[in-house]
């Protein structure tokens, strides 16, 4: 059982339209002991959603009626419940849009179950924390006292420049989840960088070359190709 509460296991909402893709989601999301609801439109999905309180989404980006983005700005309208999207396999501006509309994470499609669940779960667990509650975050050998403003990786202090820190912070603030190139631009450096991508691939190479010493290590950043990055949540 993967749902903190054996007694409330969440409810998730899938909004698609394709037979096989909603029986493979209840099948793998039942057995985690979440509880499934369906619905193949957008309009259907945005229905079912007023009726009964869901505490995640699952919705494909490619909806019958209208685009997943659209359906999702008429949820905003009354929930904030995490949303993930289904999108295409190489889609990258379906990726990027989606998570700039408010989009907690995607899956592409063919995607395996195992990591579907894995994103699910770590999307919940965020949902639940409503963000940092914790002034230290710890992740594999990274060690972030956002209280301090100090930074350690195996027990060893990490320097780093002011805008290396903002950028570390934006990601602890938002570990796990995918951050776009776009979004990280516009927080770091400002709206007027946001096409300024080189900018973003120098200061990551920086940021992998402080916290990622040994490259046969699990990276702590992972690279979303043509999206953006992810802070991996990996415990100790």
């Amino acid at each position: 059982m993967s749902t903190t509460e054996e007694q409330h296991p969440a409810s998730i909402l899938v909004i698609d339209d394709e037979t096989q893709i909603q029986r493979l989601l209840t099948i793998a999301l039942e057995s985690e002991g979440y509880r499934v609801t369906l619905a193949a439109t957008a309009e259907e999905g945005l229905a079912v959603a007023a009726r009964q309180r869901h505490d995640l989404f699952i919705i494909d980006i490619g909806l019958p009626d209208t685009s997943g983005l659209s359906l999702l700005k008429r949820l905003r309208e009354w929930t904030q419940a995490p949303v993930i999207f289904l999108t295409v396999h190489d889609a990258e501006s379906e990726k990027i849009d989606a998570l700039d509309s408010g989009a907690d994470d995607y899956v592409t499609k063919p995607f395996n179950t195992g990591e579907l669940l894995a994103r699910v779960r770590a999307t919940l667990r965020r949902a639940n924390k409503g963000g940092v509650e914790e002034p230290v975050f710890r992740a594999g050998d990274l060690e972030v006292d956002l209280a301090k403003r100090k930074v350690a990786c195996k027990g060893q202090p990490v320097r780093l420049t002011a805008t290396e820190y903002v950028l570390l912070r934006l990601f602890v603030q938002h570990a796990g989840k995918v951050l776009t190139h776009r979004h990280i631009l516009r927080e770091v450096w400002g709206a007027t960088h946001e096409e300024h991508t080189q900018y973003l691939r120098v200061y990551m190479g920086r940021l992998r070359e402080k916290l990622e010493p040994e490259p046969a290590q699990q990276p702590l950043f992972i690279t979303e190709p043509g999206v953006g990055y992810r802070l991996l949540q990996t415990k100790k």
